[in-house]
């Protein structure tokens, strides 16, 4: 069983880290590529935010097809799709350019980043599923750990256009890892019932589960967070204050590496004293020390390293919300898990998108509306996980 979950988490880990490899890795080239192309912040932020509304829409699109089809025919079309639209994203003249191939390559990715969960939900439920996605968490996070480095050193060597024929490359890798070591986990007897039909039935039955959707908003608010500082932090820690691309890397880094390695703990945390429990503690700390950071900067301290250590802490207990909010929401809807996971990462990336959004609005160099961002999503998360952790039903589904 350990070899088992050592094996499928790593391969899925590795597919699912492709999309946000795409996304990690031309976080430090973004004002070297407002430059280039003439255009400006928004404009270039723009180019990150239709890879983000791209991978929200197209979700609900692949998690029902992924249940009637099998999970891997949805995943080798869209690591084709996202393999051919990086190749035009190294070939833009223009913003406008960008921004299309940008759309186009978050739909390709998207398949790789939505059903690996669904895949998760076939395999196990419970502590294990928790074991799973924690450890598939781990391989994916290496993304934001070595992809902002490796961005920077191609960008050193071959521009910004360098950057997209390394995702080309990864993407490439990932149809080569599809099909050698990853066989179908949905099989054709487990897709007998599922139709567009039956996916629109889902889609209101999800919608209409208080649960589910309490689960899928803590992660969402969670995931905003984190979200809202990939957006910013390029510029913040670039432009504001002073870093190299290089520094910068390594400053994201540490945030990410913080998040995989208390999120390691999920398993063995969930078996001692329950997923739920669990949860409702780590979104406690995340929030008070978010809270914390935003009254810090209100007070006037401008100081990156004060500012990197309580990022640091406060998205390490984020590592333990978002895995188990995501394993608590699809425990209950194995027959449908390529649909409920669809829902719940288009409502997360949905929910992400206007967070960064609203606070693109009010950027104005300095860190305060970063952090204002981070900090407003992680009071929403406390509000939703005091709420929904109430729920009797949760409360017997995370002993099981």
């Amino acid at each position: 069983m350990a070899s088992s979950i050592l094996r499928f988490g790593v391969v899925l880990g590795l597919l699912s880290a492709i999309g946000p490899f795409a996304i990690d890795m031309y976080l430090p080239a973004l004002p070297t590529i407002g430059e280039d192309l003439g255009a400006s912040t928004a404009a270039v932020q723009l180019s990150l935010m239709a890879f983000f509304g791209s991978v929200a829409i197209a979700q609900l699109i692949y998690g029902p097809i992924s249940d009637m089809l099998g999970r891997k025919a949805p995943l080798y079309f869209g690591l084709t799709l996202f393999v051919v639209a990086s190749i035009g994203c190294s070939f833009a003249s223009t913003i406008e350019m960008l921004i299309l191939f940008r759309f186009i390559q978050g739909v390709g990715a998207c398949a790789a980043m939505v059903i690996p969960r669904a895949i998760v939900r076939d395999l196990h439920t419970g502590t294990e599923a928790a074991k799973l996605m924690s450890l598939l968490m781990l391989v994916f996070s290496i993304s934001p750990i070595l992809a902002p480095l490796a961005g920077s050193g191609i960008i050193h060597i071959a521009g910004w256009r360098g950057v997209f024929w390394a995702v080309t490359i990864a993407g490439a890798l990932g149809l080569v890892l599809l099909g050698l070591a990853l066989p179908e986990t949905r099989p054709p007897e487990s897709r007998v019932e599922s139709s567009v039909s039956s996916a629109l039935a889902g889609y209101r039955q999800l919608l209409t589960d208080r649960h589910f959707l309490g689960l899928t908003f803590i992660g969402a608010f969670g995931v905003s967070s984190f979200f809202t500082y990939l957006a910013n932090s390029s510029f913040v820690l670039i432009e504001h204050y002073g870093l190299t691309p290089t520094q910068y890397s390594f400053a994201f880094s540490i945030n990410a590496v913080s998040f995989i390695g208390v999120s390691q703990f999920n398993g063995k945390l969930g078996g001692l004293f329950g997923l739920a429990r669990v949860m409702k503690f780590a979104v406690t700390c995340f929030v008070s020390i978010m809270v914390l950071l935003l009254a810090v900067v209100l007070a006037g301290f401008d100081d990156l390293l004060l500012i990197g250590v309580l990022l640091f802490f406060g998205f390490g207990f984020l590592g333990l919300v978002i895995p188990t909010s995501a394993v608590l929401a699809l425990d209950e809807h194995g027959a449908i898990a390529g649909t409920a996971s669809a829902l719940m990462g288009t409502l997360q990336f949905l929910t992400g998108g206007v967070i960064m959004a609203v606070t693109g609005l009010f950027s104005d160099g300095t860190a305060l509306p970063m952090i204002c961002g981070i900090a407003g999503s992680a009071i929403a998360t406390f509000i939703l996980a005091q709420a929904t952790l109430r729920g009797r039903r949760l409360t017997e589904a995370t002993v099981q």
